[in-house]
């Protein structure tokens, strides 16, 4: 299934987007897409067979804003560095270990949605990511097969980084990946079981119509259900959790002087394959 939430920010209303492309209203059987709702089989499979009988509501999506797929994120954990050619661009050592950075719930936006360039920023970068969502609680995962039977489903994201305030200011990188609208998600949750091998999803970006990204989750260096059981080591997974896992090669900071980096008036598209495509103009914050 494709879910997703329509309306104006703060007000959104849970939707599905069927298999023939009509968007239909999913207000009339839950309150809203969040990590209650993905735990509750029972609820979900309730929704599948809505979709498949023809009885949601159908929604007129002309002018429709999309927001983000999910709401009531507990927290949003991110991997760093995680495919070989993004390490090989940027100078960096192959991890022997996921490296692992936040993202505040409140960063989070609509695929169509401006992102704000910070005040002082000089080097605000793009990353399309494949972003997954948790739907059963995660303690002390023992495979990556288990970690694949944890996740909900996945949705496209931007982990849009300024890597100034990230690398050149001293602490962690968490000041520089949590600038307000720095992680649009969406256009769809798409579940699980839709997305079988996700290790087989292209992920390309473009730049004012250049592409710059043009990559594979086949390059991850921890793939996703290994990623899902090594956190669950550090610390616990709740249903609406999401894992941003990573960044192929193509981004401003591995590119030539000088860097391309993003400035107000620019447009970056996005797309993870099947995912949904994504579009945000920039603005000054």
């Amino acid at each position: 299934m494709k879910l997703l939430r329509v309306g104006t920010a703060g007000a959104e209303r849970p939707a599905l987007l069927d298999r023939d492309g009509t968007l239909r209203d999913l207000s009339g059987l839950v309150g809203d897409i969040d990590g209650a709702l993905l735990a509750d089989a029972p609820a979900l499979a309730r929704i599948g067979a809505a979709a498949r009988s023809g009885e949601l509501p159908e929604l007129d999506a002309d002018g429709l804003r999309v927001g983000p797929p999910l709401t009531r994120i507990g927290k949003i954990v991110c991997i760093g560095l995680n495919y070989h050619d993004h390490a090989t661009e940027t100078g960096a050592a192959i991890p022997t270990e996921p490296i692992l950075f936040f993202k505040a719930p409140d960063t989070v936006v609509g695929p169509e949605d401006t992102v704000l360039v910070p005040r002082a920023s000089r080097k605000t970068d793009w990353e399309v990511e494949l972003a997954v969502v948790i739907g059963r609680t995660a303690r002390y995962l023992e495979s990556a097969e288990e970690g694949l039977a944890h996740v909900a489903g996945y949705a496209t994201a931007h982990d849009v980084s300024e890597r100034e305030f990230q690398i050149e200011r001293g602490g962690t990188w968490d000041k520089g990946k949590n600038c307000e609208t720095f992680n649009p998600l969406g256009p769809w949750l798409v579940t699980a079981d839709e997305v079988p091998d996700p290790q087989a999803l292209s992920l390309r970006l473009w730049v004012n119509g250049e592409l710059k990204q043009d990559g594979s989750t086949a390059d991850q260096i921890f793939p996703v259900g290994e990623v899902v059981r090594y956190l669950s080591h550090f610390m616990t997974l709740y249903p609406g959790d999401v894992i941003n896992t990573g960044t192929p090669a193509g981004v401003a900071m591995g590119q030539p002087e000088p860097k391309p980096y993003l400035k107000a008036g620019d447009v970056v598209e996005l797309e993870v394959a099947g995912l949904g495509r994504q579009r945000q103009e920039l603005k000054d914050a």
